[in-house]
């Protein structure tokens, strides 16, 4: 959270020179500016950051902050989550550590796969098909959870009829629990060979604290927001003049 605090100390006589010049109003006006330009200050050091600790973020991890600014009644500019975010956001996790929460693939397999295992987590696995985020991949997804009956509207799940019209497109199966492979879901190429695309877990990935937004956020807001005030008091004055 971004706030104007009246305990600002700057030695500079032409921005008390300005600030004689000006009223109550423009000088709320003006300070409304130096607070909405340091939050974008800020929410582009948060993006940054993120940039940087993160391998090759989404685009929806990149925009999970936004901008409430402030007004001349309301001297005050937050950097906050989106509301679409939600609570279960995995930046909150990178910021203070610790287990993430279930994911919807986690929950949805956990509901829909017939499996006598646990399924707490899952993770691509080395086969899997990742897109340029380093995700596993939406139409490997949406072939993989089709296959092993899983699909959320059970419609779009492979049938016997669809398997035999598509008999060079790659299998999936999840193999039983007396089989000596291991737990998640296996891809079965046209050829008969098998690799892993999605390991199954039972304990939840635990972070460690990464994004550091607080700490960072801090520094930004006072390192630029004098600058800020300077500037935006004397362009108000100049209009004034």
């Amino acid at each position: 959270m971004l706030m104007l605090m009246l305990k600002i100390a700057i030695d500079d006589r032409a921005l008390q020179e300005s600030l004689r010049t000006l009223s109550d109003r423009k000088i709320r006006i003006a300070s409304s500016w130096a607070l909405n330009d340091t939050a974008k200050d800020v929410l582009t050091h948060v993006q940054d950051r993120m940039a940087e600790v993160f391998d090759r973020p989404t685009r929806f991890t990149l925009n999970a902050f936004t901008i409430r600014g402030a007004r001349p009644d309301n001297l005050e500019a937050e950097v906050k989550e989106r509301p679409s975010v939600g609570r279960r956001h995995f930046l909150k996790v990178q910021e203070h550590g610790g287990a993430r929460s279930r994911t919807g693939l986690e929950g949805l397999l956990d509901a829909r796969l017939a499996y006598d295992g646990i399924i707490t987590a899952v993770t691509p696995a080395s086969e899997a098909r990742l897109d340029a985020y380093g995700n596993w991949s939406t139409a490997e997804r949406n072939q993989a959870l089709s296959a092993v009956q899983a699909q959320r509207d059970k419609t779009t799940n492979t049938t016997s009829a669809s398997r035999r019209r598509n008999r060079k497109r790659a299998g999936f199966f999840v193999p039983s629990a007396e089989s000596q492979l291991s737990a998640g879901i296996w891809k079965r190429a046209s050829d008969g060979t098998i690799s892993k695309v999605l390991h199954f877990t039972r304990a939840m990935p635990v972070y460690g604290q990464r994004l550091g937004f607080f700490d960072g956020a801090a520094d930004v807001y006072q390192a630029r927001l004098p600058d800020h005030l300077r500037r935006t008091i004397e362009k108000m004055a100049a209009r004034g003049a």
